[in-house]
């Protein structure tokens, strides 16, 4: 019986008494996309043409080249201090902790908060903003582009804030399967809406437009920080 149990222990967990994980290839692949490609794709068309098709196809590559290197990285952060038998860094955190000592773990803890605050803050004026421009243009296509259809963003920014905090509460909310197959689809969605739109914009404008240089700007620091 006691080798009964330590065999379907050892089928159920980890090599590190965790629950054993399940992912495949596949579900590896999706969660990349799912981390990589974001909403900010939509406006990736408007950045290259504002640097141009030199300084645009060359900091998408730089920026590639700094994914890789991030990436190749954190594996062989994942375990420490063998690659491959080591024990597991479940966390960013962890990883920094075993490999640069306490003093840093709590300056990446420092940094890394800051920024998490950062993020959310800036969904929650992005999600407020976007709200506000839908009603904003449901209102001008309904009363005419002479209407004063303003609206505030104080309303929005709560719901989204009350939503979050409410989702937030759910338990293994990471772990949700049909979760991360929404946020793959979403990925997706928006490389598609991405792509159909430039690509009806060159059909009706009957040609592929862009310059060497992008779009022309006052100054050069308003060119440098695209304002």
């Amino acid at each position: 019986m006691a080798v009964k149990h330590e065999l379907e222990n050892s089928l159920l967990l980890d090599d590190d008494g965790r629950t054993r994980r399940t992912g495949t290839l596949w579900s590896c692949i999706a969660h990349i996309i799912t981390a990589v490609i974001g909403s900010g794709v939509l406006s990736l068309a408007w950045s290259v043409a504002q640097l141009g098709w030199i300084a645009g196809p060359v900091a998408m590559l730089c920026f590639a080249i700094v994914t890789y290197v991030s990436v190749v990285l954190l594996s062989d952060c994942y375990r420490y201090p063998d690659p491959v038998t080591g024990t597991r860094n479940y966390s960013y955190m962890d990883a920094v902790r075993v490999n640069l000592g306490k003093t840093q773990t709590c300056l990446c803890g420092l940094f890394q908060y800051l920024f998490m605050y950062g993020i959310c803050t800036a969904y929650v004026i992005t999600t407020s903003t976007s709200m506000s421009a839908i009603r904003r243009s449901n209102c001008y296509h309904e009363k005419g582009h002479n209407a004063p259809c303003e609206y505030v963003y104080t309303p929005y920014m709560l719901i989204f804030g009350a939503v979050q905090i409410v989702t937030s509460q759910i338990p293994d909310f990471h772990s949700i399967e049909w979760l991360s197959v929404l946020a793959a689809i979403m990925s997706f969605a928006y490389s598609l809406i991405g792509f159909g739109l430039g690509l009806a914009t060159v059909i009706e404008n009957g040609m592929i437009k862009g310059s060497i240089t992008g779009a022309p700007a006052a100054t050069r620091a308003k060119k440098l920080w695209i304002l």
